[in-house]
């Protein structure tokens, strides 16, 4: 079987990754940690995530059941670097909540029709009615980062959408919907090893794209992005989490743990959902520089 785009990212691996990236990648274990900021040396063990995991499933049906039985609300956006890990989370998450009031929102690229809309008004449609919640994989922040390092937008269409951003968003929370703002931040070495796994398994060569290939040589530009959307986008009202990603289990079980604690829903048990892990999970400022 032909690997996606040629092997570029192999070839980009042998050609133009720091070298620092390739030495780190080429000494690594199965089960090393590739950031030498990330406060754990190896993942978490899967015994301990599965049992961790089973109680935090338990919460999320009762927190579903309450959400639906009441009325409320719920928006979770995902957004990360490409590999960071959302898709992941998002299984993890919805793994036993019910499709019909648990939707999956990844948009493709805007029809000519919708390039032509208000900006946001593509995403108004797909935000949950009462009793219903909605899990983001990308969001309106594509407008901030993907869309802003490619070119896809013009410099005044990022400035009007970082001034329209504050009241969209706050629009959303007075309407009484919950709103949890979640950013995967991937360190670069890991990032490559997993887009280079996915380039040799034939079942996820599906997940690789122009864009993942042609960002490998943009991660300077994408960080001044996310330096800069942070700083601007972490409202009272719509703050955000940031999670450092480098090990899925871990990062898995923090997603959920923000979540779960986001909701007052009927049952909610503190003990189960237990406490998030500060070392990988808080504010923009827990983000590595």
């Amino acid at each position: 079987m032909d690997l996606p785009f040629d092997g570029a990212i192999s070839r980009y691996f042998k050609e133009g990754a720091p070298k620092e990236v390739r030495r780190d990648i080429e000494k690594a274990g199965s089960d090393d940690i590739l950031t030498q900021s990330y406060p754990y040396r190896e993942e978490l063990k899967s015994k301990l995530y599965e049992a961790q995991m089973e109680g935090l499933q338990i919460e999320l049906s009762r927190m579903q059941a309450d959400i639906r039985a009441t009325g409320k609300r719920l928006i979770v956006v995902f957004e990360g670097r490409d590999a960071a890990g959302k898709g992941g989370c998002i299984d993890a998450m919805r793994e036993n909540l019910n499709p019909r009031t648990a939707a999956v929102v990844a948009l493709s690229k805007p029809t000519e029709r919708e390039a032509g809309q208000w900006y946001f008004q593509r995403y108004v449609d797909w935000l949950p009615a009462k009793g219903e919640l909605a899990m983001f994989d990308r969001s309106w922040y594509n407008r901030a980062m993907i869309e802003h390092v490619f070119g896809f937008c013009k410099p005044d269409d990022r400035v009007k959408f970082f001034r329209q951003l504050p009241e969209f968003e706050k629009m959303i929370t007075e309407e009484g919907i919950i709103l949890v703002k979640l950013w995967l931040e991937v360190g670069r070495a890991e990032q490559l090893k997993r887009f280079l796994a996915r380039e040799k398994d034939p079942l996820k060569q599906w997940k690789l794209s122009q864009i993942d290939v042609d960002g490998l040589s943009r991660w300077d530009e994408y960080c001044a992005a996310i330096d800069e959307t942070m700083t601007t986008t972490d409202f009272e009202h719509a703050p955000w989490t940031v999670i450092l990603s480098d090990d899925k289990k871990r990062a898995r079980i923090a997603a959920i743990q923000t979540v779960l604690h986001a909701v007052d829903y009927r049952g909610r048990d503190l003990d189960k959902i237990g406490t998030v892990d500060s070392k990988i999970c808080g504010g923009p400022k827990i983000r590595p520089k």
